[in-house]
């Protein structure tokens, strides 16, 4: 009997839990409550995005349409690549970020695990973060920031890859 919830409960649609962030003032703390979202980090590039659209139901959700015919995409949360090319003491520290195809904002970096040694222009570092608007802007919130300076393939390989995924996703 215990054999077959615990099957049940395996089969269920994976939820990914995001702690939320006291934005109201500059501490950056995490609070208690969180935000559930139905899908995984999408790999994601600074100007594909940008052209992602906000959900007219009011919930923080945003979507990228894929086309006629096709499904549109859930990418509320997102896994960004690039070099961070200014630090700002905002919102528990800002950093804005290059990619080869634009810029984008994040704001909680001191905050999450790992975030604190990524803070220097010139680091190539990767971001997990809810992403809090696409327009003109992209703009999210870290939950986490790793340092990937120290290899260059991740920065040479990292635009092909995400083409590559979105070309490849599967239509649902």
């Amino acid at each position: 009997m215990k054999l077959r919830a615990r099957s049940a409960k395996l089969r269920e649609e994976p939820v990914v839990r995001i702690p939320m962030m006291d934005t109201s003032t500059d501490s950056g703390r995490v609070t208690s409550p969180t935000f559930k979202f139905q899908s995984p980090p999408i790999k994601m590039l600074a100007e594909t995005l940008s052209r992602c659209t906000r959900s007219v139901d009011g919930q923080l959700s945003f979507w990228l349409s894929r086309g006629v015919g096709d499904s549109d995409l859930d990418v509320s949360v997102v896994w960004m690549q690039g070099t961070v090319i200014e630090v700002l003491p905002e919102r528990g520290t800002t950093v804005r970020i290059h990619d080869d195809t634009g810029t984008f904002s994040v704001c909680g970096v001191s905050s999450v695990p790992k975030g604190k040694p990524c803070l220097f222009a010139g680091k190539y570092v990767m971001i997990m973060g809810v992403v809090q608007s696409c327009s003109p802007e992209p703009f999210l919130r870290a939950v986490k920031m790793t340092d990937l300076s120290d290899n260059p393939v991740h920065s040479r390989m990292w635009r092909l890859e995400v083409e590559d995924l979105h070309r490849n996703l599967p239509l649902m």
